[in-house]
């Protein structure tokens, strides 16, 4: 039970990374009209989901979490390299930095973390980390298998997108929940390819994100950071 223990701690909105800041680029589409309800909020985050996160970011942890159980440390670094020169904007690259640098404090002074031999090391010797770097780490530290920890980072995505359009959009709490069954029931078929999805079939190819991340930058008034 330790295991899923440890991974809805790693899951949970209340791990101290920042997450709640960002809407990666969300809030611009807000802004512009793209997303004024609850089914436009369904369709960007759900072809988000299935276009960028099941596609790109979660093959990608999944190939993480195999690199560091293998003491792969030398795989492990082109990873996540390859996550920062995705990040096609400022301010998805500075996301991704900047949670990752909170989290590998955040797991470098925990001693369920810390404690565990040698990979306070391991972790700090990976040059800027983004955010899957780290949290792929503590999953492999943990001894979280792939098929449970891929579902949890959706959901963790998935959360907190939901959370940004009910502050934006705005939507109340109850559309929020509707979301959050709806866009849910697809992350267990999405994780299933996602783990199995060979590194050739990766794709972020995700324009209209870009360009909401892009125009995000200058928006006049912003409550996110992303």
């Amino acid at each position: 039970m330790l295991p899923l223990i440890r991974l809805l701690q790693l899951a949970s909105p209340a791990l101290p990374v920042g997450a709640y800041t960002y809407s990666q680029g969300l809030e611009w589409a807000v802004e512009s009209g793209s997303v004024k309800d609850e089914a436009g909020a369904a369709r960007w985050i759900g072809g988000l989901l299935e276009w960028n996160l099941a596609r790109f970011e979660a093959p990608l942890v999944a190939q993480l979490i195999r690199a560091w159980d293998e003491d792969g440390d030398v795989q492990v670094a082109p990873l996540n390299a390859d996550f920062l020169a995705s990040r096609e904007t400022d301010e998805l690259r500075a996301e991704t930095v900047q949670m990752g640098f909170s989290l590998v404090r955040l797991l470098a002074d925990l001693d369920a973390f810390a404690a565990l031999p040698g990979w306070r090391t391991r972790l700090l010797a990976l040059k800027e980390p983004s955010f899957p770097a780290a949290w792929s780490a503590a999953a492999a530290a943990w001894g979280i298998p792939v098929d449970m920890a891929l579902p949890a980072y959706l959901w963790a995505w998935l959360e907190n997108q939901v959370m940004a359009a009910v502050k934006t959009v705005p939507l109340g709490q109850s559309a929020g929940q509707r979301l959050l069954a709806t866009l849910g029931a697809r992350i267990p078929a999405l994780a299933v390819q996602a783990a199995a999805l060979p590194m050739a079939d990766w794709s972020n190819f995700t324009p209209g994100l870009a360009l909401a991340s892009s125009r995000h930058e200058t928006q006049y008034t912003r409550l996110f950071r992303s």
